[in-house]
């Protein structure tokens, strides 16, 4: 189960980031309550996770994650640029978390 809160809270944290951007500094309340509510949630799942992952491992992957999700929501549906340094830089996170879960003992059971 810790990885599905793990998921969850990723999941939660991305929609929250995509909500922060779409309230506009908080000028538009609908997007701005999800957002906060988004968060709320990420932070409880987040919680739950940190029980049973170490806290290094755990933030490694939902901030990593997060970052390629995040980008790629800004790219689909905010039209930002993603350029070549960036799309590299998010390989190499990727890269990162396939090597913490491959091949990390800190992990745990």
């Amino acid at each position: 189960m810790k990885y599905v809160f793990l998921a969850v809270a990723i999941i939660g944290e991305v929609f929250g980031t995509s909500m922060l951007k779409a309230s506009h500094g908080f000028s538009r309340a609908v997007p701005g309550v999800l957002s906060v509510a988004a968060y709320a949630v990420t932070f409880y799942f987040l919680s739950l996770a940190l029980k049973s992952i170490p806290t290094g491992v755990a933030y490694a992957i939902w901030s990593g994650v997060g970052i390629v999700l995040i980008s790629t929501i800004g790219w689909i549906f905010f039209k930002q640029r993603l350029d070549a340094a960036a799309l590299i830089g998010m390989g190499l996170i990727c890269a990162g978390v396939i090597v913490i879960n491959v091949f990390s003992n800190s992990i745990g059971d």
